[in-house]
Formats: C-alpha cells, structure tokens, sequence
C-alpha cells in the first residue's frame, strides 16, 4: 500500500472506529490474535457438546463440578508459571502449553479403546480452556495498551472474537466427517502455536509504535513477578476493587444462568430440530450484533460516556427485559433478551470489563485476573445453577417470580457497574506511582 493509500486508510479507521494511525497495526494484529484463539476454541467446542448427549444430567452436572475443580487447579499452576516464568515468555508459553495437552489427548484417543475416560476429560479441559486462553488475552491487552487507548480499541479488538467464533465452527461443520473429531485437536493446536510470533511481535510494537514502554519496563518483562502460586487470590482478596469486578461477574453469571436456564424450559415443547434452529439463530444474529456494535458504538460510548455508564449500559437494559419477561412470559421475548444478553455482553460489557485492568499493577493482571476469570466465573456458574434449581424446585417460582428475582440481580450488577467505573477514573495517580516505583527500584536492581 503507497503512502497517500495508507494516510487515507488510517485517516477512515479514525472515523469509523477512532483507532490512530500509529496503533493500526498493533489493533489489527490484536484483532486477528483473539480471532484465531476464538476459532481454536469454536473448533474444540462442537466435539465436547456432541459428547453431552452420551450421557445423563447427573453425569454432566458431576462434570462440571469437576471443570470448577480443575479450574481452581489450573489456576494454581498457572500462578506457578507467573512466579518463575519471564513475562515476555508467559502468554506463548500458555498457548503452547493448551496446544501441547491437546496433542496429546489426539494421540491418547488413538491408543485407548475405551474412551469415555478420555472423552470426559477432553469436555472437562475444553471447557477450563475456554475461559483461561480469552482471560489470559485479555491479560496481555490491558499489559499492551494505556488506559486511554483501551477505551477506543477494546471494541474493535473484541469484534475479532465474534469473527473467530463464526469462523471456528464451519471448519466441524464443513470437514468432521471427512478428517474425523480427533483431527480438529491437531487443527486447534496449529493454531495455538501460530499465535505464539504473533504475540512476541505485538510486544515489540508496545515500545515502537504504542509509546506504552520505558527501558525499565522493558527489563522488567524479562524477568518473572516472583512469589508464590496462590499468590492470586491473596491479591485478589485484599483488593476492593479486584473484589468488586469479581462480584461484577459473579452478578453476571447469575444473569447468564437464569436466562439460559429459563430458555431451555421454555423450548421443552419444541421438536429437536426446531431448538436446534433457535439456538442457531441466537449465535447467528448475537455475532452479527456483536461486530457491529463492537466496531461502531462501543469505543465511542466509552470514550464519550464514561466507563461507569458503560459498565451499567447492558444491566439496566436487562433489568427492563427481565420486567418485560414478568409481564409478558412467551418464549420469543426470551430469546430476544438472551440475544441482547449476549451480544451486549460480547460487544460492550467485556471490553469495558477489561479495561478496568488497565490501571492495576502486574501481579494483580497476571495473577489475581485469572482467579476472578477462570475461578469466580465457574463458581458463579455452580452457585447460581443451583440457585435456580432451587427456585423453581424446592420454592416453586414460575417464569414471572425467576425474572423478577433476576431483575434484582441486573439492577445490582448496573450498580456495582457504576462503581466499578467511578473507581476506574480516580486510579490514574495510584497507577502511575505504583509503577513508577515499582521500574525505579528494578532499575536500580
């Protein structure tokens, strides 16, 4: 591309998605890393739910309690690596790692003739993947970019995961009958490892055209953060702010399951195919949403608004379609706010969520995230699945009194929102002085 091609390109980017010239390549190579995670996942994916139909609700409930407990265990371990590995090395060393285990399921599913075992364990490490491989992205992302500038590019790079989540799925659909669902492991892998280049590249451009690295953060990325594998949750615990985006998602899976769980009920008079159409459907139009929203409207009204108004954007919408469900029970108004869900989740709460880590320390981004991503996140998921069964179960509320419960739950998760965001603002001083201090003395070192 000539020069005057590449002003004219940086100067309508600029327009449409307020990235400057001199992060345009950092903003697409990021797009294009979190698009080829994704579709690693989105590959993996349709193999583990196939296996959910072999067996019972108790069996699969047993296997999500184990995801939660292996998660947990996950999360020490990588705490472990934080402690001992250089940071530059940290976020390949992860993929290679998820590609590495998953080699060796493929070549482990060939040798065994009894694979439920196998089987099990693949839907249990699929599903510990796919919460660590986007929480430890989006690690890197806060690392990478300033917290001015997350404002205006998190939305546009989160649009590359929706890309990879409909790209993803068509290489199952398309070729699983031709290459088999133990050759989509080799394939997930390839693309793990291919992102490795890609992220030892994009930190290069962190000093060269992001102007977000001194010399004594450079050296500092050559050394590990030290302590010990549980350092995470100690971190994270003596944090009130950590605690209150873990609380934010703690609210928010309780959101996702009540909707999940009320759609699912309400589609048990539907045939098979007619769910499988429906549930088609919901991915369809929420991605479509999501890269829409993410390239146009969530870096502006981020940047415009505020953070806090960001943050509280999708639950107050939520509160109204829960009350909306109350008055209104029918299965189509909750698979439009399913959609809504989702797509507000994926386009504008998850990034803004994320920015939140752009003015903590290290420790707390690479240690004490992922106990409140991989950790809190399935632990929501356990409490708030057995809230609902108790609900309906035991208490005995229908549609009406689950939305109205939910809607409560939306309208804390809006508050703590704001609070979230109010915080976020006044901690440029504690982030600045912190690390300041913090490359002084590893300069002096």
């Amino acid at each position: 591309m000539s020069n005057q091609g590449a002003r004219a390109f940086a100067r309508i980017m600029k327009s449409l998605s307020t990235i400057e010239a001199n992060e345009l390549k950092a903003a697409f190579l990021s797009f294009g890393l979190v698009f080829m995670l994704m579709a690693a996942y989105y590959i993996l994916r349709p193999v583990r739910d196939a296996m959910s139909s072999n067996w019972t609700d108790a069996a699969l409930s047993t296997l999500w309690t184990f995801t939660f407990v292996f998660g947990v265990i996950a999360t020490a371990v990588y705490g472990l690596a934080v402690s001992r590995v250089k940071l530059r090395f940290l976020v390949p060393l992860v993929y290679a790692f998820f590609a590495a285990t998953f080699i060796a399921l493929y070549l482990l599913s060939g040798k065994v003739e009894n694979l439920e075992l196998i089987n099990k364990i693949f839907y249990v490490w699929v599903s510990v993947f796919s919460l660590f491989q986007i929480s430890v992205f989006w690690s890197f992302m806060s690392d990478l970019y300033s917290k001015e500038q997350s404002k205006r590019l998190f939305g546009f790079i989160t649009t590359g995961a929706s890309v990879g989540a409909i790209f993803g799925p068509a290489i199952p659909a398309l070729f699983a009958g031709i290459l088999g669902s133990n050759t989509l492991l080799l394939i997930a892998s390839v693309i793990l490892c291919a992102t490795i280049p890609l992220i030892l590249y994009l930190q290069s451009l962190k000093r060269k055209e992001l102007g977000n690295q001194t010399g004594a953060d450079a050296a500092m990325m050559n050394k590990s953060l030290g302590g010990n594998p549980l350092a995470g949750y100690k971190v994270f615990v003596q944090s009130p702010y950590l605690l209150g985006i873990g609380a934010f998602i703690f609210l928010y899976t309780g959101i996702g399951s009540f909707v999940y769980f009320e759609l699912k009920n309400m589609l048990v008079d539907f045939s098979g195919d007619e769910r499988t159409r429906i549930w088609a459907l919901i991915d369809l139009v929420t991605n479509s949403l999501t890269i829409v929203t993410g390239l146009f409207i969530t870096s502006r009204v981020a940047s415009k608004m505020g953070l806090a108004f960001t943050l509280a954007l999708i639950p107050v919408f939520i509160v109204g379609g829960l009350l909306t469900v109350a008055l209104v029970p029918m299965v189509w108004v909750i698979v439009a706010l399913q959609i809504f869900r989702r797509a507000g989740n994926y386009a504008v709460t998850r990034p803004a969520r994320e920015m939140l880590f752009t003015v903590v320390d290290r420790e707390s981004r690479f240690k004490a995230k992922q106990v409140i991503d991989v950790v809190v996140y399935r632990g929501g998921d356990v409490f708030w699945g057995w809230s609902f069964t108790g609900l309906t179960a035991i208490i005995g509320l229908g549609v009406t009194g689950i939305a109205l419960v939910g809607s409560v739950i939306a309208a804390s998760w809006a508050v703590l929102g704001i609070y979230l965001g109010r915080h976020f603002s006044s901690r440029d001083t504690y982030r600045t002085e912190h690390d300041a201090a913090a490359e002084t003395a590893e300069a002096i070192a």
